[in-house]
C-alpha cells in the first residue's frame, strides 16, 4: 500500500494586533501562545497562509475592517522557542518559519465581510456570526475558499520587499504615538 504525500493545506492566518503583523513581516515567523491548538499542531512544512487582520488590530474597530493582507508559506515545523518571544505584552513560545510571497499596502487588502456568503469556512452568514471562527491563531480553508482567497489577495498585493517597509515605521510609529515616546 503506497502512501502519498498529503497535499499542503492551507490556513487563515489571524492577526489580531498591530504589533503582531509588525513582527510576524519583520521576522517571516509566525508565534503562537503556549495553548496547545490542534491546528497549530497539525501545521506543516508547505502549507499556505493566508493573512488575516482583524477589525480591532489597528486599535480602531470602527474604522477598520477585517482584511486579508498577504500570502506565505509555512518553511519549517512548529517547534519550541529557545526564548519565548513577547509581542504586545503577550507570551508566545513556538512559532514556525514564514516565506512571504505577497503582501498589501499598509492597512489596506481584500474586505473579509463582502465575501462571507460566498466562504464554505463560515457557514453562519448573519451580520457578525462569522467572526466567531476567527478568535483563533488558524482557521483551516477548503479548496473553494483557498482559490477565491488566493486570487483575491494575489491581485491586491505586492512585493513584500517593497511594502513591507512601511507596515513596520506606521506600526512603530503608532506605538510611539500611544506611549508618548517619541518616534
Amino acid at each position: 500500500m503506497s502512501t502519498e504525500p498529503e497535499s499542503p493545506s492551507t490556513y487563515l492566518l489571524i492577526l489580531s494586533e498591530r504589533e503582531a503583523v509588525a513582527w510576524v513581516l519583520a521576522h517571516e515567523r509566525m508565534a503562537f501562545p503556549a495553548t496547545r491548538r490542534a491546528e497549530v499542531d497539525r501545521l506543516a512544512v508547505g502549507d499556505r497562509l493566508i493573512l488575516l487582520t482583524t477589525r480591532g488590530c489597528w486599535h480602531n474597530p470602527t474604522r477598520d475592517r477585517t482584511r486579508l493582507i498577504g500570502l506565505a508559506e509555512v518553511t519549517t515545523p512548529v517547534r519550541a522557542f529557545e526564548d519565548p518571544v513577547t509581542i504586545a505584552g503577550r507570551d508566545f513560545n513556538r512559532g514556525c518559519d514564514l516565506k512571504l510571497e505577497r503582501v498589501t499596502s499598509y492597512r489596506t487588502g481584500v474586505e473579509v465581510a463582502p465575501l462571507v456568503p460566498e466562504l464554505e469556512v463560515f457557514p453562519d452568514t448573519r451580520p457578525g456570526a462569522w467572526a466567531v471562527r476567527i478568535r483563533r491563531p488558524l482557521v483551516q480553508l477548503g479548496a473553494a475558499d483557498t482559490d477565491l482567497l488566493t486570487s483575491l489577495v494575489e491581485e491586491a498585493a505586492g512585493d513584500p520587499a517593497e511594502l513591507i517597509p512601511a507596515y513596520l515605521e506606521k506600526v512603530r510609529e503608532a506605538a510611539a504615538s500611544r506611549t508618548g515616546v517619541s518616534a
